[in-house]
């Protein structure tokens, strides 16, 4: 299985792309303090840089809803990530300005907040009656769950589209370019691990709960650096059950409450992601993804139950 763990917590700002790497360490994981991504080509180096099987998970979707897969009539997601950006599909990262401009070749809206860009305007475009339809199925609400917003709304504070483009391009394509595999497109995990870089999809407010961090929405948030803190126990009995060591520089950051700039959301994201991922790679958690669509054309949220 993989020897190597790199999580990181992606953003379209630069100065919010956090990671956190953990190394295999006798029977458990030794986790190494967060460190800042500066340079999305440097990180893509250092995840090439180990002849070890590395598995590195991102934030951002990756996968596209089946139904629009359908249309692009590429046969597949891994397919059609090499044609976006090129011919036909130039314009496929270029945020449409107006809902007219949207299409299947171009289907991102809108590129700037307007009080004329509506979600309607977007499924109008798109030929479809319901945002679910604009939804992966592990993007729609559940009785655990909310529905995310669709990959290809790109206004508001909860929109993923950005980050997906720039992680396709920035991260998936170079690494795919290079040799990377791509779960659960390529295979399941245990398949994949024979291989020197895999990539995934994460979400860390979805792994809080496998390693029994809870916030209480009532009082807390992930925000404020006190309520970060606060988890310090719940994570220390975690680690302290499946063999996870930490370096003192992130003992001193979970203590902390991964410190008080505007970047420790970020950070705590980073680390809690990357303990999510442990939890699957040492089997404690299904990976799921198993579908035919997560396997074509969405893609799945790693560890996240069907």
């Amino acid at each position: 299985m993989f020897n190597v763990l790199f999580h990181a917590d992606w953003s379209t700002s630069s100065n919010k792309r956090w990671a956190v790497c953990a190394v295999r360490q006798g029977s458990g994981w030794y986790v190494m303090e967060a460190f800042q991504v500066t340079s999305s080509a440097e990180f893509l180096n250092r995840l090439f840089s180990t002849d070890d099987p590395v598995l590195a998970g991102f934030d951002f979707p990756i996968g596209v809803p089946a139904g629009y897969g359908a249309r692009t009539g590429a046969g597949d997601f891994l397919t059609a990530l090499e044609l976006f950006g090129h011919g036909r599909w130039f314009d496929f990262y270029r945020i449409a300005e107006t809902a007219s401009e949207v299409s299947i070749e171009r289907p991102f809206y809108p590129r700037v907040s307007s009080a004329n860009a509506k979600q309607a305007h977007l499924l109008n475009a798109h030929g479809v009656s319901s945002s679910d339809a604009l939804r992966r199925q592990c993007e729609r609400a559940t009785d655990l769950r909310h529905a995310a917003c669709p990959l290809f709304w790109t206004l508001g504070g909860n929109q993923v589209g950005k980050a997906a483009i720039a992680g396709w391009q920035e991260i998936i394509a170079p690494a795919r370019a290079r040799g990377a595999r791509l779960w659960p497109f390529d295979g399941a995990l245990q398949e994949l691990s024979r291989e020197a870089v895999v990539l995934a999809e994460t979400y860390p407010a979805e792994a809080y709960g496998h390693i029994d961090v809870k916030f209480d929405r009532s009082r807390e948030s992930k925000r404020r650096q006190e309520d970060r803190a606060s988890k310090a126990t719940a994570i220390s009995k975690w680690a302290e059950r499946n063999h996870v060591e930490f370096s003192a520089e992130m003992l001193r950051s979970i203590q902390g409450g991964f410190s008080r700039h505007a970047t420790g959301e970020d950070r705590f994201d980073a680390a809690l992601g990357l303990f999510g991922m442990i939890e699957v790679v040492e089997g404690r958690r299904a990976e799921g993804g198993s579908t035919p669509d997560a396997r074509s054309w969405e893609g799945w949220i790693l560890g996240q139950a069907a």
